[in-house]
């Protein structure tokens, strides 16, 4: 589908920790102007970035509209009743400079065009991109609307370099391999029907990653990034593979190998800690972080952060 006029209308690399406090307080000393989030999913990572605007909003220059979740009821307690939006259709009636899903891909599907109608939007769940027909159709909504579609870079580590690399043509292959607990596992089809602690490795899909993502849509988003950092090789060209490892019981481990021209090649093993049956490693949540952080402006494409 082609975005047009009878659509609705509303009316960086991974920095360390400094580096985030030292852009922290350059925005402050230059009165950068105060950013509107929305927050669509109230999850694990959803819960840490509502509490961590709550209590650094004045330092970042960030104010909450609104939180929507499917069950509501989870939010009772924890999240004023006024930021509490109970129908995720009636988000216009809560003008968000940005709205951030970190729920399901289906939320992308369903709104992706919408929000960007209104917003710019922060993607949670970028396996949502892997159906090319959804791809098209945001990139589409976010040139037509001057809207930012940002894609974090999770836990992919080198996703800025991977983008260098592909942009200056050079990008030959590209493959992630991603290893967890099968507790940390959220899979369809029946992937991982049955396992038992000591079993030790079991190799659960080695292919594209644009096959991957609708099998392991929650566990993938990372695979996805790359996906839109190598566009060259795109979803098809990416090679993704999950593993199941009863040993890792207190981290993920991503590794990622990237292959040049003229033989440049590059390996990275990245450790992600997590809690047993945790399908987001604790480090990914200060990556999203620093990506809302750098969620201002850039409108009308895609942006890696």
């Amino acid at each position: 589908m082609t975005v047009g006029p009878s659509l609705p209308r509303c009316t960086a690399s991974r920095q360390s920790d400094t580096e985030v406090h030292e852009r922290l307080k350059y925005r402050m000393a230059h009165k950068c102007p105060v950013l509107t989030v929305g927050i669509v999913g109230y999850g694990h990572l959803g819960q840490f970035l509502v509490e961590k605007i709550q209590k650094e909003e004045s330092e970042v220059r960030l104010h909450l509209a609104f939180v929507w979740n499917r069950n509501p009821e989870k939010m009772k307690g924890s999240v004023p009743e006024k930021l509490i939006l109970k129908n995720l259709s009636d988000f216009p009636q809560r003008p968000a400079d940005i709205i951030v899903e970190v729920c399901h891909p289906q939320i992308v599907k369903e709104f992706g065009i919408q929000f960007l109608s209104c917003s710019h939007f922060l993607v949670g769940s970028p396996s949502a991109l892997a159906d090319p027909e959804i791809q098209q159709q945001l990139r589409e909504a976010a040139k037509h609307y001057g809207k930012t579609l940002y894609i974090p870079s999770g836990a992919l580590w080198g996703a800025q370099d991977i983008q260098r690399l592909n942009d200056s043509e050079s990008l030959k292959a590209l493959t992630i391999r991603m290893s967890k607990h099968p507790s940390c596992f959220r899979l369809t089809k029946n992937l991982l029907p049955d396992w038992t602690e000591g079993e030790g490795r079991r190799l659960l899909f080695s292919g594209s990653v644009a096959e991957l993502c609708p099998l392991a849509p929650n566990n993938v988003n990372s695979m996805a990034a790359a996906a839109i950092a190598g566009a060259m090789l795109g979803f098809n060209g990416v090679r993704g593979e999950i593993v199941s490892d009863t040993a890792l019981k207190d981290y993920h481990v991503v590794e990622v190998e990237v292959t040049g021209t003229d033989g440049f090649c590059v390996k990275t093993t990245r450790r992600n800690p997590s809690q047993l049956g945790a399908v987001t490693g604790s480090a990914t949540y200060t990556s999203f972080w620093s990506s809302l952080l750098v969620c201002r402006g850039h409108g009308g494409r895609v942006y890696l952060c």
